[in-house]
């Protein structure tokens, strides 16, 4: 499976005639490609080429006197296998910037229904736009409302549009957009999976907590999120999304929550050895099933945790267990 894009970096000496050489004669006897000027000027000192494959395949080449950054969702070049990899944020911020332009407006093009969500497309651009998975994270959004049942594509994009544009993981983009994954089979539980670590993000920052993902801790684990508020002491945080009963072996949606928590209890939180929450997050499941959890309120195999449902309107519902190290009003 691909991974999210990224940047190549090449420190070697680049001029118009070795790029035609190298890199667009390569692509063309490979994949049937053309070469044009980008669509946007490249940044100030740069040179820069686009090129578009036979296949829908796109790349982009910029250059200066100090080297050349590469990215494709294509196959790359050999004279840049050897290259290091870099993020968008890793890039240099006018290199990123322009190739970001280049890609949304493509993006924008291909999909004209996430134009209204620039947030939604910047910030998700290195798996919609990668490699394998630009057809299928396209599709979570468009034909699986991101995992929102009885939800429109519309309701869970402008949802995500405002909860991203707080900017609050814009410095772990990488990271964050690409738990959404790049295969080119579209898993709708994984993919929902990872939208369940944005939801309970999203109810710790309504809640006031700064959220930092990926905690590495003492066993070798990492752990979801630390959630911090000024005064307080660091809560770590751990993510688990059940998948609703029509889609799994579980019979019951009750049976569902608890088989869903004991695996996850019975691997990162039992190997942490406490002091995390569990947020079981149940956005998954439509109205009636959700009201049979709600109002049996099972265990979930670990104390403290959170059980909660949250809706693209922005209203969520739960019930905690265990003396909850958090204050969240909303529930």
């Amino acid at each position: 499976m691909a991974k999210p894009l990224r940047f190549r970096r090449s420190h070697e000496t680049w001029n118009s005639d070795r790029v035609t050489a190298r890199i667009y004669r390569d692509l063309d006897e490979n994949l049937g490609a053309t070469m044009s000027s980008p669509w946007f000027q490249p940044p100030p000192g740069y040179e820069a080429r686009r090129f578009d494959m036979d296949n829908g395949d796109t790349a982009l080449f910029a250059w200066d006197d100090e080297g050349a950054w590469w990215v494709g969702n294509t196959e790359t070049p050999q004279v840049l296998w050897r290259t290091d990899k870099q993020s968008f944020g890793e890039a240099p911020y006018e290199v990123t910037r322009w190739a970001e332009r280049e890609l949304i407006a493509e993006l924008h093009e291909e999909a004209p229904w996430l134009a209204e969500y620039p947030y939604v497309s910047w910030f998700f651009l290195p798996v919609f736009s990668s490699k394998d998975g630009r057809e299928t994270t396209r599709a979570f959004f468009r034909d699986h409302a991101a995992g929102f049942p009885d939800a429109t594509a519309d309701e869970a994009l402008a949802f995500y549009e405002s909860f991203l544009s707080t900017g609050i993981f814009d410095d772990y983009r990488h990271v964050m957009a690409g738990k959404l994954g790049t295969s080119e089979y579209l898993d709708v539980a994984r993919a929902n999976g990872a939208m369940g670590e944005f939801n309970a993000a999203w109810l710790l920052h309504e809640a006031g907590y700064e959220v930092t993902p990926e905690i590495e801790v003492t066993t070798g684990h990492s752990l979801d999120y630390r959630a911090d508020r000024p005064g307080e002491h660091g809560i770590l945080v751990e993510v688990t999304r059940p998948v609703p009963t029509n889609k799994r072996a579980a019979h019951t949606p009750v049976a569902a929550v608890k088989d869903t928590a004991k695996t996850k209890t019975s691997g990162q939180l039992d190997a942490h050895g406490g002091g995390a929450v569990l947020f079981v997050d149940c956005s998954s499941f439509p109205d009636d099933e959700w009201r049979r959890i709600l109002g049996e309120q099972p265990e979930v195999h670990h104390r403290p945790a959170v059980v909660f449902r949250v809706r693209p309107n922005g209203t969520v519902e739960g019930y905690t267990k265990g003396a909850v190290p958090l204050d969240l009003p909303q529930l």
